[in-house]
């Protein structure tokens, strides 16, 4: 029996933990073979592993999105290593929290150099052979905080708003090309980051989810998965809040 995403070749960024992680192996799970991106390679290493025991084509790939000329270069390497990449989900992100009267303006650009920037320049460079075969799928992980901000990320927040412009100008241009671009914005998901918080802000926050829990990685990646397969053929710019209820505009 065919999987819904044999023959295709993803590339998934920031892909060595959490929530990148599991979406480099559900995609796996579901039949692509998988290019893992980070900025360092000993840490994608590991997870390009699991999925070649999977039964599936990987490639551990050091990465810096930020970098438009590495970016370039990484097309022709996933090129000459698994073939074109189909599926692009842009997940390599960072933050550097403060207030507006305390953050540097190294903190700002940093965030935004790698949300958004690293974003578009992934964007621009993969979509090219997308246009070309009148086919593909990008998908942007976003953040609820791109839509309701978040005192303390205005950096982070001005990064993720900007993406889900991004997305829907981009699924404008390309549609006609047969390329779906989306974005998906997470709520909070249990990672090794919620993990840090305090048991007072964690119980706080579930006041604000209506489903009463924090998310998993795994949430995340099952709608990646759909999005990239052919039962999301007729859905494009859309930005889709995976949050537990948190976010309902």
């Amino acid at each position: 029996m065919s999987q819904p995403l044999e023959g295709q070749v993803a590339l998934v960024t920031g892909a060595s933990r959490g929530i990148g992680h599991e979406i480099a192996m559900e995609l796996a799970r579901q039949g692509a073979d998988v290019v893992v991106a980070a900025r360092s390679k000993d840490r994608v290493e590991p997870v390009a592993q699991e999925i070649e025991k999977l039964g599936r084509k990987s490639l551990a790939l050091e990465l810096d999105v930020a970098n438009l000329e590495q970016v370039q270069e990484s097309a022709k390497v996933i090129g000459e290593a698994l073939g074109k990449v189909t599926v692009l989900v842009n997940n390599a992100g960072v933050t550097r929290d403060q207030l507006l009267a305390r953050m540097k303006a190294d903190d700002w650009n940093q965030v935004l150099q790698i949300n958004l920037n690293g974003t578009f320049y992934c964007t621009k460079v993969f979509s090219r052979d997308m246009m070309r075969a009148r086919s593909g799928r990008i998908i942007n992980i976003s953040s609820v905080i791109g839509t309701i901000g978040n005192a303390g990320q205005t950096n982070y927040a001005a990064s993720k708003a900007a993406v889900h412009g991004l997305t829907r100008s981009v699924a404008k241009e390309l549609g006609s090309r047969g390329v779906t671009v989306n974005a998906i914005a997470p709520g909070y998901i249990q990672t090794a980051m919620t993990q840090e918080l305090g048991e007072d802000v964690q119980a706080s926050l579930l006041k604000s989810i209506p489903l009463g829990r924090l998310g998993e990685p795994g949430d995340i990646a099952k709608v990646v998965s759909f999005l990239a397969s052919p039962s999301a053929a007729y859905i494009t710019g859309q930005v889709i809040h995976v949050d537990g209820g948190m976010v309902m505009a």
